[in-house]
């Protein structure tokens, strides 16, 4: 039997970390977007075998237990201990790693969902299974509990699911512009000197977004805070300043990854892309992810 798990990609759009010795307290506030693409988790099992295997593969190419750390993790904890068979997880990814995208987490709540659904579980546990290490292999702090949401979320208490809570914006027609362009590590960010500086920008921009929860205004002050906390600089600040000029809101950096998104009106879309085809920059043009993440047997 094979099970299909999908769960949205997930860009954050400013945050506030919130750490705890308790995973499941850890977390963070902030505000985001869910994807229409993002992580398709295959999983396999077979019995017969005379001991417990555990397989892993990103995008078709198998992976060692240290590359894969909290996909094996969160398996290790969900596959019974006295299973005697194989488990293959075939995770593929439509962004890259490591550019701001939630792949370890959706690689991770997918993950927890498919064999769940084989082994038995719920929801619930799934989910804070995938969070809880998530944040102990400092993966991330929040997006497992937006993926949850789907939508535009804002994430006004932190936790992991079941402890934190998550509140969605209402939206009309928005498309969703992603460039990506590179990567930028979440655990050198938090463990760094700027994270007193998202700490306080951070909070500020929640505050705002919660008195005038609107997607309009989640942009302006995601901006305000990339450029704030000195995130957003350089030639990625010259890209956002080039994309502004034919968009009616303004773009931001994806947190944590080198790149930039913005949320498009459909006659934005075609001077979105023109522009970027000019200055040869790769992106893409998605929807926004409405519902919670999906898993089932897969028929092909």
């Amino acid at each position: 039997m094979l099970i299909r798990a999908f769960v949205p990609a997930h860009i954050t759009a400013f945050f506030v970390p919130r750490f705890h010795d308790d995973p499941l307290k850890a977390g963070s506030l902030g505000a985001g977007v869910n994807l229409s693409k993002g992580t398709n988790v295959f999983l396999s099992v077979e019995t017969g075998t005379l001991e417990r295997h555990i397989h892993v593969a990103f995008n078709g190419e198998p992976v060692k237990k240290d590359e894969a750390v909290i996909s094996h993790s969160v398996a290790e904890e969900l596959v019974p201990m006295d299973f005697t068979g194989e488990v293959e997880i075939w995770q593929y990814f439509d962004f890259p790693n490591g550019y701001g995208f939630g792949n370890s987490a959706g690689g991770a709540l997918g993950t927890a969902l498919a064999l769940s659904y084989s082994f038995g579980g719920t929801w619930l546990r799934a989910a804070q299974t995938a969070h809880r290490h998530e944040v102990i292999n400092k993966g991330g702090l929040g997006d497992v509990i937006a993926q949850l949401a789907g939508g535009i979320e804002i994430r006004v208490k932190a936790g992991g699911p079941g402890i934190g809570l998550v509140d969605n914006l209402f939206f009309e027609d928005y498309k969703v512009l992603v460039v990506p362009l590179g990567r930028l590590s979440t655990k050198e960010v938090l463990d760094g000197d700027v994270i007193k500086a998202i700490e306080a920008e951070g909070s500020k921009a929640l505050e705002k977004l919660l008195a005038e929860p609107k997607p309009e205004r989640m942009m302006i002050l995601a901006r305000e805070f990339a450029e704030r906390t000195g995130l957003l600089d350089g030639e990625l600040l010259e890209l956002a300043r080039e994309l502004d000029k034919v968009i009616s809101n303004p773009s931001s950096m994806i947190m944590l990854g080198r790149g930039l998104f913005a949320l498009l009106k459909p006659e934005e879309v075609e001077k979105a892309r023109d522009i970027l085809a000019d200055l040869e920059v790769p992106f893409d043009v998605v929807d926004v992810f409405m519902g919670k993440p999906e898993v089932g047997r897969w028929v092909g």
